[in-house]
């Protein structure tokens, strides 16, 4: 079913119901909804207090194995869960992050699921949508401008170092570093750009409880340090208010549609691999109270999106999953097996046997966290029987928890045993813990998800990383918790470090205190905080013809 259509064809077809119909199915009164056109409303985040007195509903997080180049359809099975419980008759909604227009445009494609489980509609969801991460681009760069008039002004606070870049939300190599040559004479500076879904503000904005509370985190946020080495904040700049100004209307959870009208909220969208890698705290917080089950997903593999979703979002938001769904393909497994990458569409039992490992380590691990996952197999037209078959023998062997899920081709349908799977597992009444304590030093955090969760045998920090650190731990910063920005590929810093590697060393080369949002960021291996194009970007495929979108995935 579906397989000749491409997603967007499929998102096309899809006769939209108007979104006060789809709030409706959740209790939200018309009244209580700022429209973007017939598809899109915002939910103000004032609507929650009334929602205090409703039970609070069971967390689904969806996570995945070490994924691949190709995507092995994280998104697209915690859309088709929700479907799949939808059709079961729960009454359920997704939470899901607003993509960034940097794979958009990329390699990965868009961030809406596929086939028979996507939101929609997908064209806006994937291009400029709300207009969220514009303004999350625009507070950003509106402190840099406020920091570099301050120091042409007269430099009052006295800075020495700035420590605050200016960001856009697309992958552009050369604005990895550019020159500040528009100051006082002593004050030019080599400079550079993240990408908007990697900053601050953007971590800031996705674990933020409200509005005040964003102010407070704004006015705490690290911008650089004084000629005496003291930390300068944004509310020394009094930046605070007029950024939050440009962010209230974007704190307002976006609610939208899967293809089988399940209620979604999309909102925020941080990455895990250079950031925390979640949708925002007031959307899941909103939905834990208007639903009897949410699913929400969390960035690339277990090791990076669900260790900080234990270890940093659980934390701030005071909520936790209540299950964990494992996705895996036998694509992926192959590959992790050693298999060719041109070859991964023809049977290789051997190699995806080889390459469970992976899978293996990662069901591991959410074990320490102290939840048992459930492993959905997201099938693909290439997956022989024999590879299948051996692949749920594995799981058996294993005491693995899994079921095979055709979400992709079947939408909701495809999914039913996972999410029978599922309920099963939430009867266990299993609850998550971070992996370490705060009161550890922050270089024995970092060690401990290296040790405990990577399986590394230690870590390298380069000189400027020990004298982060140690500044972090003398300013009052080391009871954070580390977000750790590696490489989504391998467990290690090293892409080419398949499967599960062990006894490896992980380098980290730079630390970054990010009091606003709570945490310090230890920047590991070559990972890029502005990512770059692939050779043949997306952007070469997408078009628009006759007033429609394509090329669009």
């Amino acid at each position: 079913m579906g397989e000749h259509l491409s997603d967007i064809d499929i998102a096309q077809s899809v006769k939209l119901k108007p979104i006060s119909k789809i709030a409706a199915k959740i209790g939200i009164p018309k009244a209580e909804l700022e429209f973007y056109g017939k598809y899109k409303a915002k939910v103000p985040i004032s609507y929650y207090e009334k929602l205090k007195g409703n039970p609070t509903g069971k967390l689904i997080l969806v996570t995945a194995i070490t994924p691949t180049s190709l995507g092995e359809g994280k998104t697209t099975t915690a859309i088709g869960l929700a479907q799949a419980l939808a059709k079961m008759k729960k009454k359920v909604m997704a939470t899901l992050r607003e993509p960034s227009l940097g794979p958009v445009f990329g390699i990965k494609g868009g961030a809406t699921g596929g086939g028979y489980s996507q939101v929609l509609p997908m064209e806006d969801i994937n291009l400029h949508f709300t207009g969220d991460i514009h303004a999350i681009t625009t507070a950003n760069n509106l402190l840099a401008a406020m920091i570099d008039n301050h120091i042409f002004q007269g430099n009052e606070l006295k800075f020495k170092n700035v420590a605050w870049k200016r960001c856009m939300d697309m992958n552009d190599r050369a604005l990895r570093r550019v020159q500040v040559a528009l100051l006082p004479p002593g004050h030019e500076r080599c400079d550079g750009f993240d990408i908007s879904v990697a900053s601050e503000v953007m971590a800031v904005f996705c674990l933020s409880n409200g509005l005040e509370e964003l102010k407070r985190r704004l006015g705490s946020v690290i911008v650089g340090y004084s000629e005496a080495g003291a930390p300068i904040h944004a509310r020394e700049l009094k930046a605070e208010g007029s950024m939050a100004a440009l962010l209230k209307d974007a704190l307002n959870p976006n609610l939208v549609q899967t293809l089988e009208g399940v209620p979604a909220f999309v909102h925020g969208g941080p990455f895990a691999n250079i950031a925390h890698g979640t949708n925002s705290i007031v959307a899941t917080k909103m939905a834990l109270r208007l639903a009897d089950y949410v699913v929400t997903e969390s960035g690339f593999g277990s090791d990076l999106g669900a260790e900080k979703y234990f270890d940093i979002v659980s934390r701030d938001s005071g909520f936790s999953p209540d299950a964990v769904v494992l996705v895996a393909s036998v694509r992926a497994l192959k590959l992790h097996g050693e298999a060719a990458k041109e070859n991964l569409k023809g049977e290789d039992v051997a190699a995806m046997e080889k390459g469970f490992s992976n899978l293996l380590r990662h069901v591991e691990n959410m074990r320490k966290f102290g939840i048992e996952p459930v492993v959905a197999i997201n099938r693909f037209p290439t997956d022989s029987k024999a590879e299948l078959r051996k692949l749920a023998e594995l799981c058996e062997k294993n005491a693995v928890s899994f079921a095979l899920s055709e979400i992709w081709a079947r939408g909701g349908r495809g999914g039913i045993r996972l999410a029978e799977k599922v309920l099963s597992a939430l009867e266990k009444g299993n609850k998550s813990r971070p992996i370490y304590a705060l009161e550890l030093p922050l270089a024995k955090k970092i060690e401990t998800v290296v040790k405990e969760v990577y399986r590394g045998k230690g870590v390298i920090f380069t000189d400027a990383a020990k004298a982060s650190l140690e500044n972090a731990e003398r300013l009052g910063y080391g009871k954070l918790p580390v977000c750790i920005a590696k490489t989504q590929y391998s467990f290690s810093d090293d892409p080419k470090l398949l499967n599960a590697p062990e006894g490896f060393t992980v380098t980290v080369r730079e630390v970054r205190i990010s009091a606003g949002a709570g945490f310090v960021v230890a920047i590991a291996g070559d990972i890029m905080t502005m990512p770059g194009l692939p050779k043949s970007p997306a952007a070469e495929r997408i078009d628009v013809k006759d007033g429609k979108i394509t090329g669009l995935f």
